[in-house]
């Protein structure tokens, strides 16, 4: 699908990933970190995992505490929500396409930003943390170009 209009601001974004432990979870609290109540930003599954630590850590690192995420899947959320979002980016395949199947009735603009799982790293706690840390700062790069507005 075509991105939203190029100069209509989005008002609500959902970023989707495999689980919903690492990349979306760690997606929507950067945006709501940077952008605040000025768009609207939640975070799903194709599958629940749990909450990766790692993820946590490399937020608490630059200020922003996402210990309390409780992951979802893409059904629950569009059972209590509905997917009523200008925009849903997706971080790994499986999200996107199951966000193209569950989108396919709605009005909704899909993005795929392929994100690296830090998840396959091995190696120290350091190494791994690094990977987190990388993924975090392409993420924040991406969302603050996208959302800008």
């Amino acid at each position: 699908m075509a991105d939203v209009a190029p100069g209509r601001r989005v008002g609500a974004v959902l970023f989707a990933c495999a689980w919903n432990a690492v990349r979306s979870p760690m997606a929507e609290a950067v945006a709501r970190h940077y952008f605040g109540k000025s768009v609207y930003v939640q975070s799903a599954g194709a599958r629940k995992g749990e909450v990766d630590p790692f993820m946590v850590a490399a937020l608490d690192e630059i200020g922003i505490d996402a210990s309390k995420h409780r992951p979802r899947t893409l059904e629950e959320l569009e059972d209590w929500e509905g997917l009523n979002f200008d925009l849903i980016v997706t971080l790994s395949p499986e999200a996107h396409h199951k966000a193209l199947d569950m989108t396919r009735t709605h009005a909704v603009d899909v993005e795929y930003w392929p994100t690296p799982d830090p998840t396959l790293v091995q190696g120290s706690r350091e190494q791994k943390l690094d990977a987190y840390r990388d993924v975090r700062d392409l993420l924040t790069k991406r969302i603050k170009e996208r959302l800008r507005g």
